[in-house]
């Protein structure tokens, strides 16, 4: 078990939050784009809060550490998620798939928005955790690398796979084995976020665009071209690019890559390596092509015929967010019901309508064929079985590794 060590993160890694902060997908809340109107401030100090705290190390913690049960007795769950991650009514006011969670098992869902980068939200929750302590909450959302970082220090429960019969059967291949948790035996996806290539038909003006190598080497698009401010996206879809399995590689591949996408920049082949706000510049045509997330192509393309994507043949990058119980939660069997009640193809699919982000369940089509034909046929919302074929994870990565290869992406980037 990784034993946790209180000291402050490397610049590397506070470079990294920090172009999560100002253009990553901690830049803009999960449905900006979708609803135009529904705002959301970025929480303030996350780079400080991941500075040592005078915690002591947690080596001797084990994992699933609950408190008693009171799901019996107290029926409530208390959940913590991302901006604009949920389906909302017309009001703006009800989630409807959490109101039909709590009208058929009389569970009250406490459903917070607390969640706007995942190292602000380690700062916050890390000093109880560390310490034992209930978190005051049942079920948290965070993406792979910190779901995995969470599992290793023993800070999340194990589930019980009992109550969670619909999760079990209804998991979609590719996202049943992530090496941070094979099995599935700590969490599940709440949604899964895919990096593809995006262009811009009318800017292309005939250019083909088929592979990352499209992107980096035509001369005809010097200058017009965007990578992602993530490193597992940008790095990923190289390493896939040179024939390399983000799942497997080596040091030594990482920095081929690095030194692949360097040879780019210095040809001032990029444009620029953006977050969120690569969606202006591609929409405008100042960017020709560039690496996207689905979510966002989702949208895109229905406000722009030019806006096209595609999957190359080398595959794509797919991560997840993910449900998970912290340490003492105090309904953990209520937390579980409402995991499986999301793999149940009907709120599968209510979800999938509105935020438009990679449905994790199987069987959701026909239900959502109902809602909108659109999203049902759309390959970026539910992946064919030759799509999910192509997906790929990056690697876990140990506290050493981390450090290393974000120094060496803060370097090609400028951060």
């Amino acid at each position: 078990m990784e034993q946790y060590e209180p000291d402050r993160p490397s610049p590397a890694q506070v470079a990294a939050m920090r172009r999560s902060f100002r253009s990553g997908r901690a830049a803009l809340t999960r449905r900006s784009l979708l609803r135009a109107s529904a705002g959301g401030a970025l929480a303030v100090g996350g780079v400080g809060a991941l500075s040592g705290c005078g915690i002591p190390a947690a080596g001797n913690t084990q994992g699933g550490v609950s408190a008693e049960d009171h799901s019996k007795t107290e029926k409530s769950v208390n959940f913590s998620n991302w901006t604009e991650y949920m389906d909302v009514d017309d009001s703006g006011r009800s989630h409807p798939t959490l109101d039909a969670f709590t009208r058929r098992t009389g569970v009250k869902v406490k459903y917070t928005e607390d969640i706007n980068d995942n190292s602000e939200f380690f700062g916050k929750v890390k000093p109880q955790l560390a310490a034992g302590q209930d978190t005051g909450r049942d079920i948290i959302v965070l993406t792979d690398w910190l779901a995995a970082r969470l599992i290793r220090l023993g800070w999340v429960q194990k589930l019980d796979p009992a109550n969670l019969p619909h999760a079990f059967t209804n998991l979609s291949a590719q996202f049943r084995n992530p090496d941070w948790d094979p099995g599935r035996a700590y969490s599940y996806p709440w949604q899964g976020i895919s990096t593809v290539l995006a262009y811009n038909k009318k800017a292309l003006d005939g250019v083909e665009v088929r592979t990352l190598s499209d992107l980096l080497d035509n001369p005809k698009l010097k200058g017009r071209v965007g990578l992602l401010t993530e490193m597992r996206d940008t790095v990923g879809m190289a390493l896939l690019d040179m024939d390399k399995d983000p799942a497997k590689f080596s040091a030594d591949d990482y920095d081929a890559a690095i030194a692949r996408l360097q040879k780019a920049v210095d040809r001032s082949q990029i444009r620029r390596f953006t977050g969120n706000d690569y969606t202006a510049d591609l929409t405008k045509g100042d960017l020709a092509a560039c690496l996207a997330w689905a979510g966002d192509v989702v949208q895109l393309k229905a406000d722009n015929p030019d806006i096209e994507f595609v999957i190359p043949d080398s595959g794509y990058m797919t991560s997840s967010d993910n449900m998970l119980i912290p340490n003492k939660a105090r309904h953990k069997t209520n937390a579980e019901r409402l995991i499986d009640y999301y793999f149940e193809p009907q709120p599968a699919a209510e979800l999938a309508a509105y935020i438009n982000f990679v449905c994790p369940v199987d069987g959701v089509k026909d239900h959502l064929a109902k809602i909108d034909a659109d999203a049902a046929n759309n390959p970026l919302i539910l992946p064919d079985k030759a799509m999910q074929a192509k997906s790929r994870a990056f690697r876990s990565l140990s506290s050493k590794e981390e450090t290393e290869f974000e120094e060496k992406f803060a370097k090609l980037t400028g951060a």
